[in-house]
Parts: structure tokens; sequence; C-alpha cells
């Protein structure tokens, strides 16, 4: 099997190239670098250094003609959409956009499309699926929802095979703490610096926390599995803010000072997402439990 990763070099798509090298694929990787770094990326990978919205980044695909393209490039900071709409939907939209028409034009097999839980918004909910409501509270959900449906319709227009993964919160090694970092990157950078804990709001709000090698292996799953459907990948398990410290202070083995500041515009109060289609349909559960995560991640770090 040959394979294109866009965001190869980033935090989920270098374990994607890993473990895609490891079954014995070619894999060639299309990165910007804006947040991906050369030493994630395999030696065995072959580089290019191309953002999803160039030419360039087409071209490849064009010329490689590769078996599936797991697109996972994005720009994926709440922050930083609410900053800079334009850019965000540029980069998510007509990034996407540019991928896809590369892909129908290369014959490309499928596609396999990472999404979020973002897609929901703030939905009232102890569970969400897939057949809940989406309405988005950040222009990062919202771009993501759009390329979705952009997905959708090359499929329906010109029989562009698909499967879309919307993610739960993803935490693991390799994750940054700056930018699109994960409030578990982040703390466990402020751990290792000395530094007090900051949480937004009152630390009660809950995420659906999956590890990053439990979200790689969703990935190859979807390769031969999932045609055509939208699927959650995650735990089914809600952890508040709060019981995360108490996680992390466990593990660092000392009292970890905390912050409370204010609550973040944008920020979802709970997410937790019914994993329950992808048991189905992937063949695929979550294999690693947090604490045991978090453990590997504090390690890494």
């Amino acid at each position: 099997m040959k394979a294109v990763v866009t965001g190869g070099a980033g935090f989920i798509g270098s374990h994607l190239v890993e473990e895609l090298l490891l079954q014995g694929a070619k894999v060639h990787v299309l990165d910007n670098l804006v947040s991906g770094q050369l030493k994630n990326v395999h030696p065995l990978a072959v580089m290019h250094i191309e953002d999803i919205r160039s030419q360039g980044a087409k071209q490849i695909i064009k010329r490689e003609k590769p078996d599936v393209v797991f697109h996972l490039a994005a720009q994926a900071d709440v922050g930083q959409s609410i900053r800079e709409p334009k850019y965000d939907a540029d980069m998510n939209i007509n990034g996407t956009i540019n991928i896809l028409e590369a892909c129908r034009e290369a014959s490309v097999k499928k596609v396999i499309f990472a999404s979020t839980s973002g897609v929901y918004g703030n939905l009232q909910k102890d569970l969400i699926s897939e057949k809940d409501l989406t309405m988005p509270i950040s222009y990062h959900g919202l771009s993501k929802l759009t390329a979705e449906s952009y997905i959708r319709l090359f499929h329906q227009l010109y029989g562009l095979s698909y499967t879309i993964l919307r993610y739960g919160n993803v935490y693991g090694p390799r994750q940054s703490a700056k930018g699109e970092g994960g409030v578990i990157a982040i703390f466990l950078d402020r751990i290792k610096k000395g530094m007090p804990l900051m949480i937004h709001g009152d630390g009660e709000q809950t995420r659906d926390f999956v590890y990053v090698k439990d979200i790689v292996r969703a990935n190859i799953a979807a390769v031969e599995k999932g045609d055509q459907e939208t699927i959650q990948v995650s735990t089914g398990k809600s952890i508040s803010i709060n019981h995360l410290v108490k996680m992390l202070t466990q593990i660092y083995g000392s009292p970890i000072e905390t912050i409370y500041t204010h609550a973040r515009t944008g920020d979802i109060k709970h997410s937790c997402l019914d994993n329950k289609k992808a048991r189905q349909l992937l063949q695929w559960n979550p294999q690693v439990d947090i604490f045991n995560g978090l453990t590997e991640t504090y390690t890494f770090s």
C-alpha cells in the first residue's frame, strides 16, 4: 500500500506514519512545518515540505497516485481560529478542497479525514453520538464541519471513497504545548518547568481523552472499514480537568500548584463521545486507559 499523510510531521501524523511503515506501507508526508517538526518524521518516509493549499501538494498526490490519503493537516488551534477566522477557513476548508481535487484526479481509492468533537459545540448531553446536532461554537469547529461536507459531496459527485473520524481529545508523546497543544501537553510542560497549572473556569469541565496510539489504530482500521461513514474515535468516558490534575499529581509524586482563571471564549464545557459505532464498524476499541497513557506521556516528556 502507498499512503500520503498530510500533517505527517505533526503530533498524530508522525505516530500514524510510523505505524504505516511498520505494516510495510510506502509513506509520503506532506507538511508545511508550521506546527510539525522534521525530527518527528521517520527516516523511511518520503518528506515533502508543502502546504496543503499549494499546487505542489496537489502535484505530489497526482504524481505518486497513493492508494489512500490520510488528511490530518489542519489549523487546529481553537483560539487562533477565533482570532483569525479567515486563515482558519483557508487552511481547513480550501486546503481540504485542494487535497480532495488531487485525490479525485489521481484516482485515490480512499480519503481518511481527521475531524473533531468540536463540531458538536456545547451540546448538553452526557454522551454524544454521530447522529446528534452539530452546532460549533468556534470557527475551528465550523471549518472542520464544512470540510466534512465537502468530503461527502466529493463522494456523491465523483465517487471518492472516504471515512471521517471525529476525534475526542487526543494526547500522548510529541504533542506540543504551543498553539493547538492539548491541556495535557500544556500541563506536563508547566510541571516540567516548575510552573503552576492554569485552569480556565472551575475545572469541572470534562473531556474525553484518547491516547494517540489508539487514534492511529482507528485510522489504520479505516483503510478497509467504515466506507462513507462518520465515526467517533474516543473512550466514551468523561474526565474533569480537576480529576486530571489529581492523576498528574499522583504520577509526579509531589503537590502541584494550581491557579484558577477565567473561562475562555470558544471552549466547550463538556465533551464525551459515544464510541459504539467505532467498535462495530471498525472493530476498534481503546486499549490505553487514561492513567497509563498519562504515565507514558509524562515519562516521554
